[in-house]
Protein backbone atom coordinates (compact mmCIF):
# COMPACT_ATOMS: atom_id res chain seq x y z
CA UNK A 1 0.00 0.00 0.00
CA UNK A 2 1.46 3.39 -1.09
CA UNK A 3 1.76 5.75 2.36
CA UNK A 4 -0.42 9.03 1.54
CA UNK A 5 1.33 11.92 1.56
CA UNK A 6 1.22 14.65 4.19
CA UNK A 7 -1.91 16.83 3.74
CA UNK A 8 -1.16 20.76 3.34
CA UNK A 9 -1.51 23.00 5.92
CA UNK A 10 -2.77 26.97 5.90
CA UNK A 11 -3.26 29.50 8.26
CA UNK A 12 -1.94 32.75 9.94
CA UNK A 13 1.18 33.55 11.69
CA UNK A 14 1.36 37.08 13.28
CA UNK A 15 5.33 38.85 13.80
CA UNK A 16 4.70 41.46 16.87
CA UNK A 17 7.07 43.48 18.42
CA UNK A 18 8.46 46.28 19.48
CA UNK A 19 9.63 48.79 16.83
CA UNK A 20 12.34 48.46 15.32
CA UNK A 21 12.83 44.54 16.12
CA UNK A 22 12.94 43.62 12.62
CA UNK A 23 9.78 42.44 12.02
CA UNK A 24 9.90 43.27 8.30
CA UNK A 25 13.15 42.15 7.93
CA UNK A 26 11.91 38.47 9.35
CA UNK A 27 9.06 38.61 7.24
CA UNK A 28 10.75 39.77 3.86
CA UNK A 29 13.22 36.37 4.81
CA UNK A 30 10.60 33.92 5.45
CA UNK A 31 8.88 34.99 2.01
CA UNK A 32 11.97 34.72 -0.05
CA UNK A 33 11.48 38.30 -1.05
CA UNK A 34 10.57 41.75 -0.24
CA UNK A 35 7.27 42.47 0.72
CA UNK A 36 7.47 44.84 3.74
CA UNK A 37 9.47 47.97 3.63
CA UNK A 38 12.78 48.14 5.80
CA UNK A 39 14.24 51.65 7.09
CA UNK A 40 16.17 52.97 10.00
CA UNK A 41 13.64 54.58 11.10
CA UNK A 42 11.16 53.18 14.46
CA UNK A 43 7.57 52.89 13.38
CA UNK A 44 8.18 52.18 9.69
CA UNK A 45 5.06 49.77 9.67
CA UNK A 46 1.75 51.45 10.10
CA UNK A 47 -0.38 48.42 9.06
CA UNK A 48 -0.75 44.97 8.74
CA UNK A 49 0.73 43.34 6.05
CA UNK A 50 0.02 40.12 4.96
CA UNK A 51 3.07 38.65 3.30
CA UNK A 52 2.58 34.74 2.06
CA UNK A 53 5.27 31.83 2.59
CA UNK A 54 5.14 28.53 1.49
CA UNK A 55 6.82 26.52 3.61
CA UNK A 56 7.67 23.15 4.31
CA UNK A 57 6.85 20.83 7.55
CA UNK A 58 9.02 18.68 9.54
CA UNK A 59 7.13 15.97 7.55
CA UNK A 60 7.71 17.38 4.42
CA UNK A 61 4.21 18.91 3.79
CA UNK A 62 3.30 22.20 1.94
CA UNK A 63 2.44 24.77 4.27
CA UNK A 64 1.01 27.76 2.99
CA UNK A 65 1.71 30.52 6.05
CA UNK A 66 0.74 33.92 6.00
CA UNK A 67 2.69 36.50 8.02
CA UNK A 68 0.89 39.40 9.59
CA UNK A 69 3.74 41.87 9.61
CA UNK A 70 2.27 44.05 12.13
CA UNK A 71 2.84 47.54 13.41
CA UNK A 72 5.76 47.76 16.23
CA UNK A 73 3.77 47.58 19.89
CA UNK A 74 4.89 50.87 22.35
CA UNK A 75 3.56 53.36 23.92
CA UNK A 76 1.61 55.89 21.83
CA UNK A 77 0.89 59.26 22.82
CA UNK A 78 -2.93 59.83 24.42
CA UNK A 79 -3.14 62.74 21.68
CA UNK A 80 -1.49 60.59 18.60
CA UNK A 81 -4.26 59.21 16.99
CA UNK A 82 -1.66 57.26 14.05
CA UNK A 83 0.29 55.60 16.77
CA UNK A 84 -2.79 54.56 18.81
CA UNK A 85 -4.47 52.77 15.55
CA UNK A 86 -1.15 51.01 14.70
CA UNK A 87 -0.92 49.97 18.03
CA UNK A 88 -4.77 48.41 17.87
CA UNK A 89 -3.74 47.08 14.38
CA UNK A 90 -0.76 45.35 16.10
CA UNK A 91 -2.98 43.12 18.87
CA UNK A 92 -5.71 42.78 15.98
CA UNK A 93 -3.59 41.02 14.06
CA UNK A 94 -2.18 38.46 16.54
CA UNK A 95 -5.22 37.66 18.18
CA UNK A 96 -7.15 36.68 14.94
CA UNK A 97 -4.20 34.37 14.08
CA UNK A 98 -3.19 30.73 14.70
CA UNK A 99 0.38 31.59 15.21
CA UNK A 100 2.29 34.11 17.42
CA UNK A 101 5.81 35.04 16.95
CA UNK A 102 7.47 37.59 19.43
CA UNK A 103 10.89 38.90 18.07
CA UNK A 104 13.02 40.59 20.51
CA UNK A 105 16.07 42.75 19.08
CA UNK A 106 18.54 40.97 22.06
CA UNK A 107 21.04 43.42 21.29
CA UNK A 108 19.06 46.48 22.55
CA UNK A 109 17.89 44.58 25.22
CA UNK A 110 21.54 42.99 26.20
CA UNK A 111 22.92 46.71 26.46
CA UNK A 112 19.83 48.14 28.43
CA UNK A 113 20.59 45.54 31.04
CA UNK A 114 23.98 45.76 31.59
CA UNK A 115 23.49 49.78 31.68
CA UNK A 116 24.92 50.45 28.57
CA UNK A 117 22.02 51.04 26.31
CA UNK A 118 21.07 54.08 24.83
CA UNK A 119 17.69 56.07 25.00
CA UNK A 120 16.32 54.23 22.06
CA UNK A 121 17.69 50.47 23.38
CA UNK A 122 16.12 51.43 26.74
CA UNK A 123 12.49 52.30 25.08
CA UNK A 124 12.74 48.73 23.44
CA UNK A 125 13.50 46.95 26.36
CA UNK A 126 10.11 48.66 27.70
CA UNK A 127 8.09 47.95 24.75
CA UNK A 128 9.90 44.08 24.86
CA UNK A 129 8.00 43.73 28.28
CA UNK A 130 5.00 45.72 27.13
CA UNK A 131 4.50 42.72 24.63
CA UNK A 132 4.84 40.12 27.10
CA UNK A 133 2.18 41.89 29.46
CA UNK A 134 -0.33 41.86 26.56
CA UNK A 135 0.47 38.36 25.74
CA UNK A 136 -0.04 37.39 29.52
CA UNK A 137 -3.34 39.46 29.23
CA UNK A 138 -4.76 37.83 26.11
CA UNK A 139 -3.71 34.65 27.30
CA UNK A 140 -1.87 34.15 24.03
CA UNK A 141 0.73 31.73 23.70
CA UNK A 142 3.86 32.80 21.35
CA UNK A 143 7.17 31.64 20.19
CA UNK A 144 10.09 34.17 21.19
CA UNK A 145 12.32 35.06 18.63
CA UNK A 146 15.98 36.66 19.93
CA UNK A 147 16.96 38.57 16.92
CA UNK A 148 19.84 40.31 15.86
CA UNK A 149 21.84 37.69 18.09
CA UNK A 150 25.32 38.70 16.55
CA UNK A 151 25.26 41.80 18.41
CA UNK A 152 25.24 39.73 21.75
CA UNK A 153 28.24 38.20 23.08
CA UNK A 154 28.03 34.53 22.51
CA UNK A 155 28.92 33.95 26.15
CA UNK A 156 26.16 35.92 26.94
CA UNK A 157 23.48 34.28 24.85
CA UNK A 158 22.50 31.33 27.00
CA UNK A 159 21.89 33.57 30.28
CA UNK A 160 19.94 36.17 28.02
CA UNK A 161 17.61 32.66 27.09
CA UNK A 162 17.23 31.68 30.32
CA UNK A 163 15.99 35.05 31.42
CA UNK A 164 13.42 35.04 29.04
CA UNK A 165 12.51 31.41 29.50
CA UNK A 166 11.60 31.95 32.77
CA UNK A 167 9.59 35.48 32.60
CA UNK A 168 8.15 34.98 29.35
CA UNK A 169 6.23 31.46 29.23
CA UNK A 170 7.34 30.98 25.76
CA UNK A 171 6.37 27.84 23.97
CA UNK A 172 9.75 28.02 22.45
CA UNK A 173 12.53 30.35 21.90
CA UNK A 174 14.75 30.96 18.51
CA UNK A 175 17.68 32.70 18.29
CA UNK A 176 18.14 34.01 14.98
CA UNK A 177 19.69 37.13 12.62
CA UNK A 178 16.95 38.28 10.50
CA UNK A 179 19.14 40.33 8.11
CA UNK A 180 22.32 37.51 7.98
CA UNK A 181 18.93 34.85 7.51
CA UNK A 182 21.32 32.69 10.33
CA UNK A 183 18.57 30.37 12.28
CA UNK A 184 15.75 31.68 10.25
CA UNK A 185 14.82 27.68 8.68
CA UNK A 186 14.27 26.32 12.19
CA UNK A 187 11.33 29.29 13.20
CA UNK A 188 10.11 28.54 9.48
CA UNK A 189 9.33 24.80 10.06
CA UNK A 190 7.97 25.35 13.57
CA UNK A 191 5.39 28.23 11.99
CA UNK A 192 4.76 25.90 8.90
CA UNK A 193 3.89 23.00 11.84
CA UNK A 194 1.80 25.28 13.90
CA UNK A 195 -0.43 25.84 10.78
CA UNK A 196 -3.64 23.59 10.51
CA UNK A 197 -4.76 21.08 7.98
CA UNK A 198 -6.39 22.94 4.86
CA UNK A 199 -6.03 24.01 1.57
CA UNK A 200 -3.82 26.68 0.58
CA UNK A 201 -5.68 30.30 0.87
CA UNK A 202 -3.72 32.19 -2.02
CA UNK A 203 -2.13 30.96 -5.35
CA UNK A 204 1.53 29.69 -4.52
CA UNK A 205 3.32 32.34 -6.49
CA UNK A 206 1.52 34.94 -4.82
CA UNK A 207 4.38 36.51 -2.08
CA UNK A 208 1.75 39.33 -0.54
CA UNK A 209 -1.89 40.35 -0.14
CA UNK A 210 -1.83 44.23 -0.49
CA UNK A 211 -3.06 46.72 -2.85
CA UNK A 212 -1.03 47.85 -5.97
CA UNK A 213 -1.81 51.07 -5.14
CA UNK A 214 -0.55 50.66 -0.99
CA UNK A 215 2.54 48.74 -1.95
CA UNK A 216 3.76 51.47 -5.03
CA UNK A 217 3.13 53.99 -1.65
CA UNK A 218 5.26 51.55 0.79
CA UNK A 219 8.15 51.79 -1.74
CA UNK A 220 7.96 55.51 -2.20
CA UNK A 221 7.59 56.07 1.72
CA UNK A 222 10.81 53.53 2.29
CA UNK A 223 12.73 55.50 -0.09
CA UNK A 224 11.83 58.86 1.44
CA UNK A 225 12.65 57.43 5.19
CA UNK A 226 16.05 56.22 3.65
CA UNK A 227 16.97 59.45 1.80
CA UNK A 228 15.79 61.56 5.21
CA UNK A 229 15.71 59.91 8.15
CA UNK A 230 18.01 61.99 10.16
CA UNK A 231 16.00 64.86 8.76
CA UNK A 232 12.40 63.98 8.03
CA UNK A 233 9.97 63.86 10.62
CA UNK A 234 8.00 60.07 11.63
CA UNK A 235 4.67 61.99 10.63
CA UNK A 236 5.19 62.00 6.96
CA UNK A 237 2.83 60.00 4.40
CA UNK A 238 2.46 59.22 0.56
CA UNK A 239 -0.45 58.42 -1.65
CA UNK A 240 -0.83 57.12 -4.28
CA UNK A 241 -3.01 60.00 -6.02
CA UNK A 242 -3.59 58.08 -9.56
CA UNK A 243 -2.86 54.79 -11.09
CA UNK A 244 -3.40 54.94 -15.06
CA UNK A 245 -2.13 51.76 -17.23
CA UNK A 246 -1.05 52.81 -20.68
CA UNK A 247 -1.56 50.83 -23.84
CA UNK A 248 2.29 50.07 -24.30
CA UNK A 249 1.91 48.21 -21.30
CA UNK A 250 3.71 50.70 -18.93
CA UNK A 251 2.05 52.65 -15.79
CA UNK A 252 1.99 56.33 -14.86
CA UNK A 253 1.75 56.15 -11.23
CA UNK A 254 1.30 60.09 -9.37
CA UNK A 255 1.83 60.25 -5.77
CA UNK A 256 1.43 62.87 -3.09
CA UNK A 257 4.57 62.85 -0.39
CA UNK A 258 2.31 64.72 2.69
CA UNK A 259 4.71 67.20 5.42
CA UNK A 260 3.10 68.74 8.06
CA UNK A 261 5.04 71.78 7.62
CA UNK A 262 6.43 74.34 5.13
CA UNK A 263 10.22 73.77 6.53
CA UNK A 264 9.60 69.75 5.70
CA UNK A 265 8.47 70.84 2.20
CA UNK A 266 11.69 72.19 1.02
CA UNK A 267 13.84 68.87 2.83
CA UNK A 268 12.01 66.85 0.54
CA UNK A 269 11.97 68.29 -2.61
CA UNK A 270 16.11 69.79 -1.66
CA UNK A 271 17.86 72.34 -3.74
CA UNK A 272 16.48 72.37 -7.38
CA UNK A 273 14.28 68.96 -6.78
CA UNK A 274 17.43 67.01 -6.61
CA UNK A 275 16.46 65.14 -3.62
CA UNK A 276 12.88 64.58 -4.77
CA UNK A 277 14.00 62.77 -7.95
CA UNK A 278 16.69 61.00 -5.90
CA UNK A 279 13.75 59.40 -4.00
CA UNK A 280 11.80 59.24 -7.43
CA UNK A 281 14.47 57.59 -9.23
CA UNK A 282 14.97 54.95 -6.29
CA UNK A 283 11.23 54.24 -6.09
CA UNK A 284 10.73 53.93 -9.88
CA UNK A 285 13.09 51.62 -10.23
CA UNK A 286 11.96 48.97 -7.09
CA UNK A 287 8.46 49.16 -8.71
CA UNK A 288 9.48 48.29 -12.27
CA UNK A 289 11.63 44.83 -10.58
CA UNK A 290 8.21 44.24 -8.49
CA UNK A 291 5.38 44.96 -11.66
CA UNK A 292 8.03 43.53 -14.20
CA UNK A 293 7.31 46.41 -16.64
CA UNK A 294 8.08 50.02 -17.24
CA UNK A 295 6.80 52.86 -14.33
CA UNK A 296 6.27 56.42 -15.27
CA UNK A 297 6.72 57.92 -11.45
CA UNK A 298 5.32 61.27 -10.69
CA UNK A 299 5.94 62.68 -7.15
CA UNK A 300 4.43 65.89 -5.85
CA UNK A 301 5.02 67.27 -2.23
CA UNK A 302 2.06 68.83 -0.37
CA UNK A 303 2.06 70.36 3.39
CA UNK A 304 -1.28 68.98 4.97
CA UNK A 305 -1.05 69.70 8.89
CA UNK A 306 -3.57 67.87 9.77
CA UNK A 307 -3.20 64.17 7.60
CA UNK A 308 -3.00 62.68 10.76
CA UNK A 309 -6.93 63.48 10.85
CA UNK A 310 -7.80 62.29 8.19
CA UNK A 311 -10.08 59.39 8.06
CA UNK A 312 -9.85 58.40 4.76
CA UNK A 313 -5.88 58.12 5.04
CA UNK A 314 -6.79 55.38 8.07
CA UNK A 315 -9.50 53.46 5.40
CA UNK A 316 -7.21 53.14 2.66
CA UNK A 317 -4.66 51.65 4.96
CA UNK A 318 -7.09 49.44 7.11
CA UNK A 319 -6.62 51.32 10.29
CA UNK A 320 -8.96 51.76 12.33
CA UNK A 321 -10.01 55.22 12.92
CA UNK A 322 -12.04 55.39 16.65
CA UNK A 323 -9.82 53.42 18.52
Amino acid sequence: MTPSKPSTRSGFAAIVGAPNAGKSTLTNQLVGEKVSIVTHKVQTTRFQIRAIAMLTTSEGARAQVVLVDTPGIFEPRKQDRLSKSMVHAAWRGADDSNAIAHIVDAGAWYRNAKGEGSSQDRLASEDTDRVMAGLAKRQRKAVLVLNKIDTVPTDELLPLIAHFDEVGGYERIFVLSATKGTGVEDLATYLADAMPEGPLLYPEDQAADIPVRLMAAEITREKLFLRLHDELPYASMVETEKWTDRKDGSVRVDQIIYVRRGTQKGIVLGKGGETVKAIGAAARKEMEDWLGRRVHLFLFVKVRENWMEDRARYAEAGLEFDV
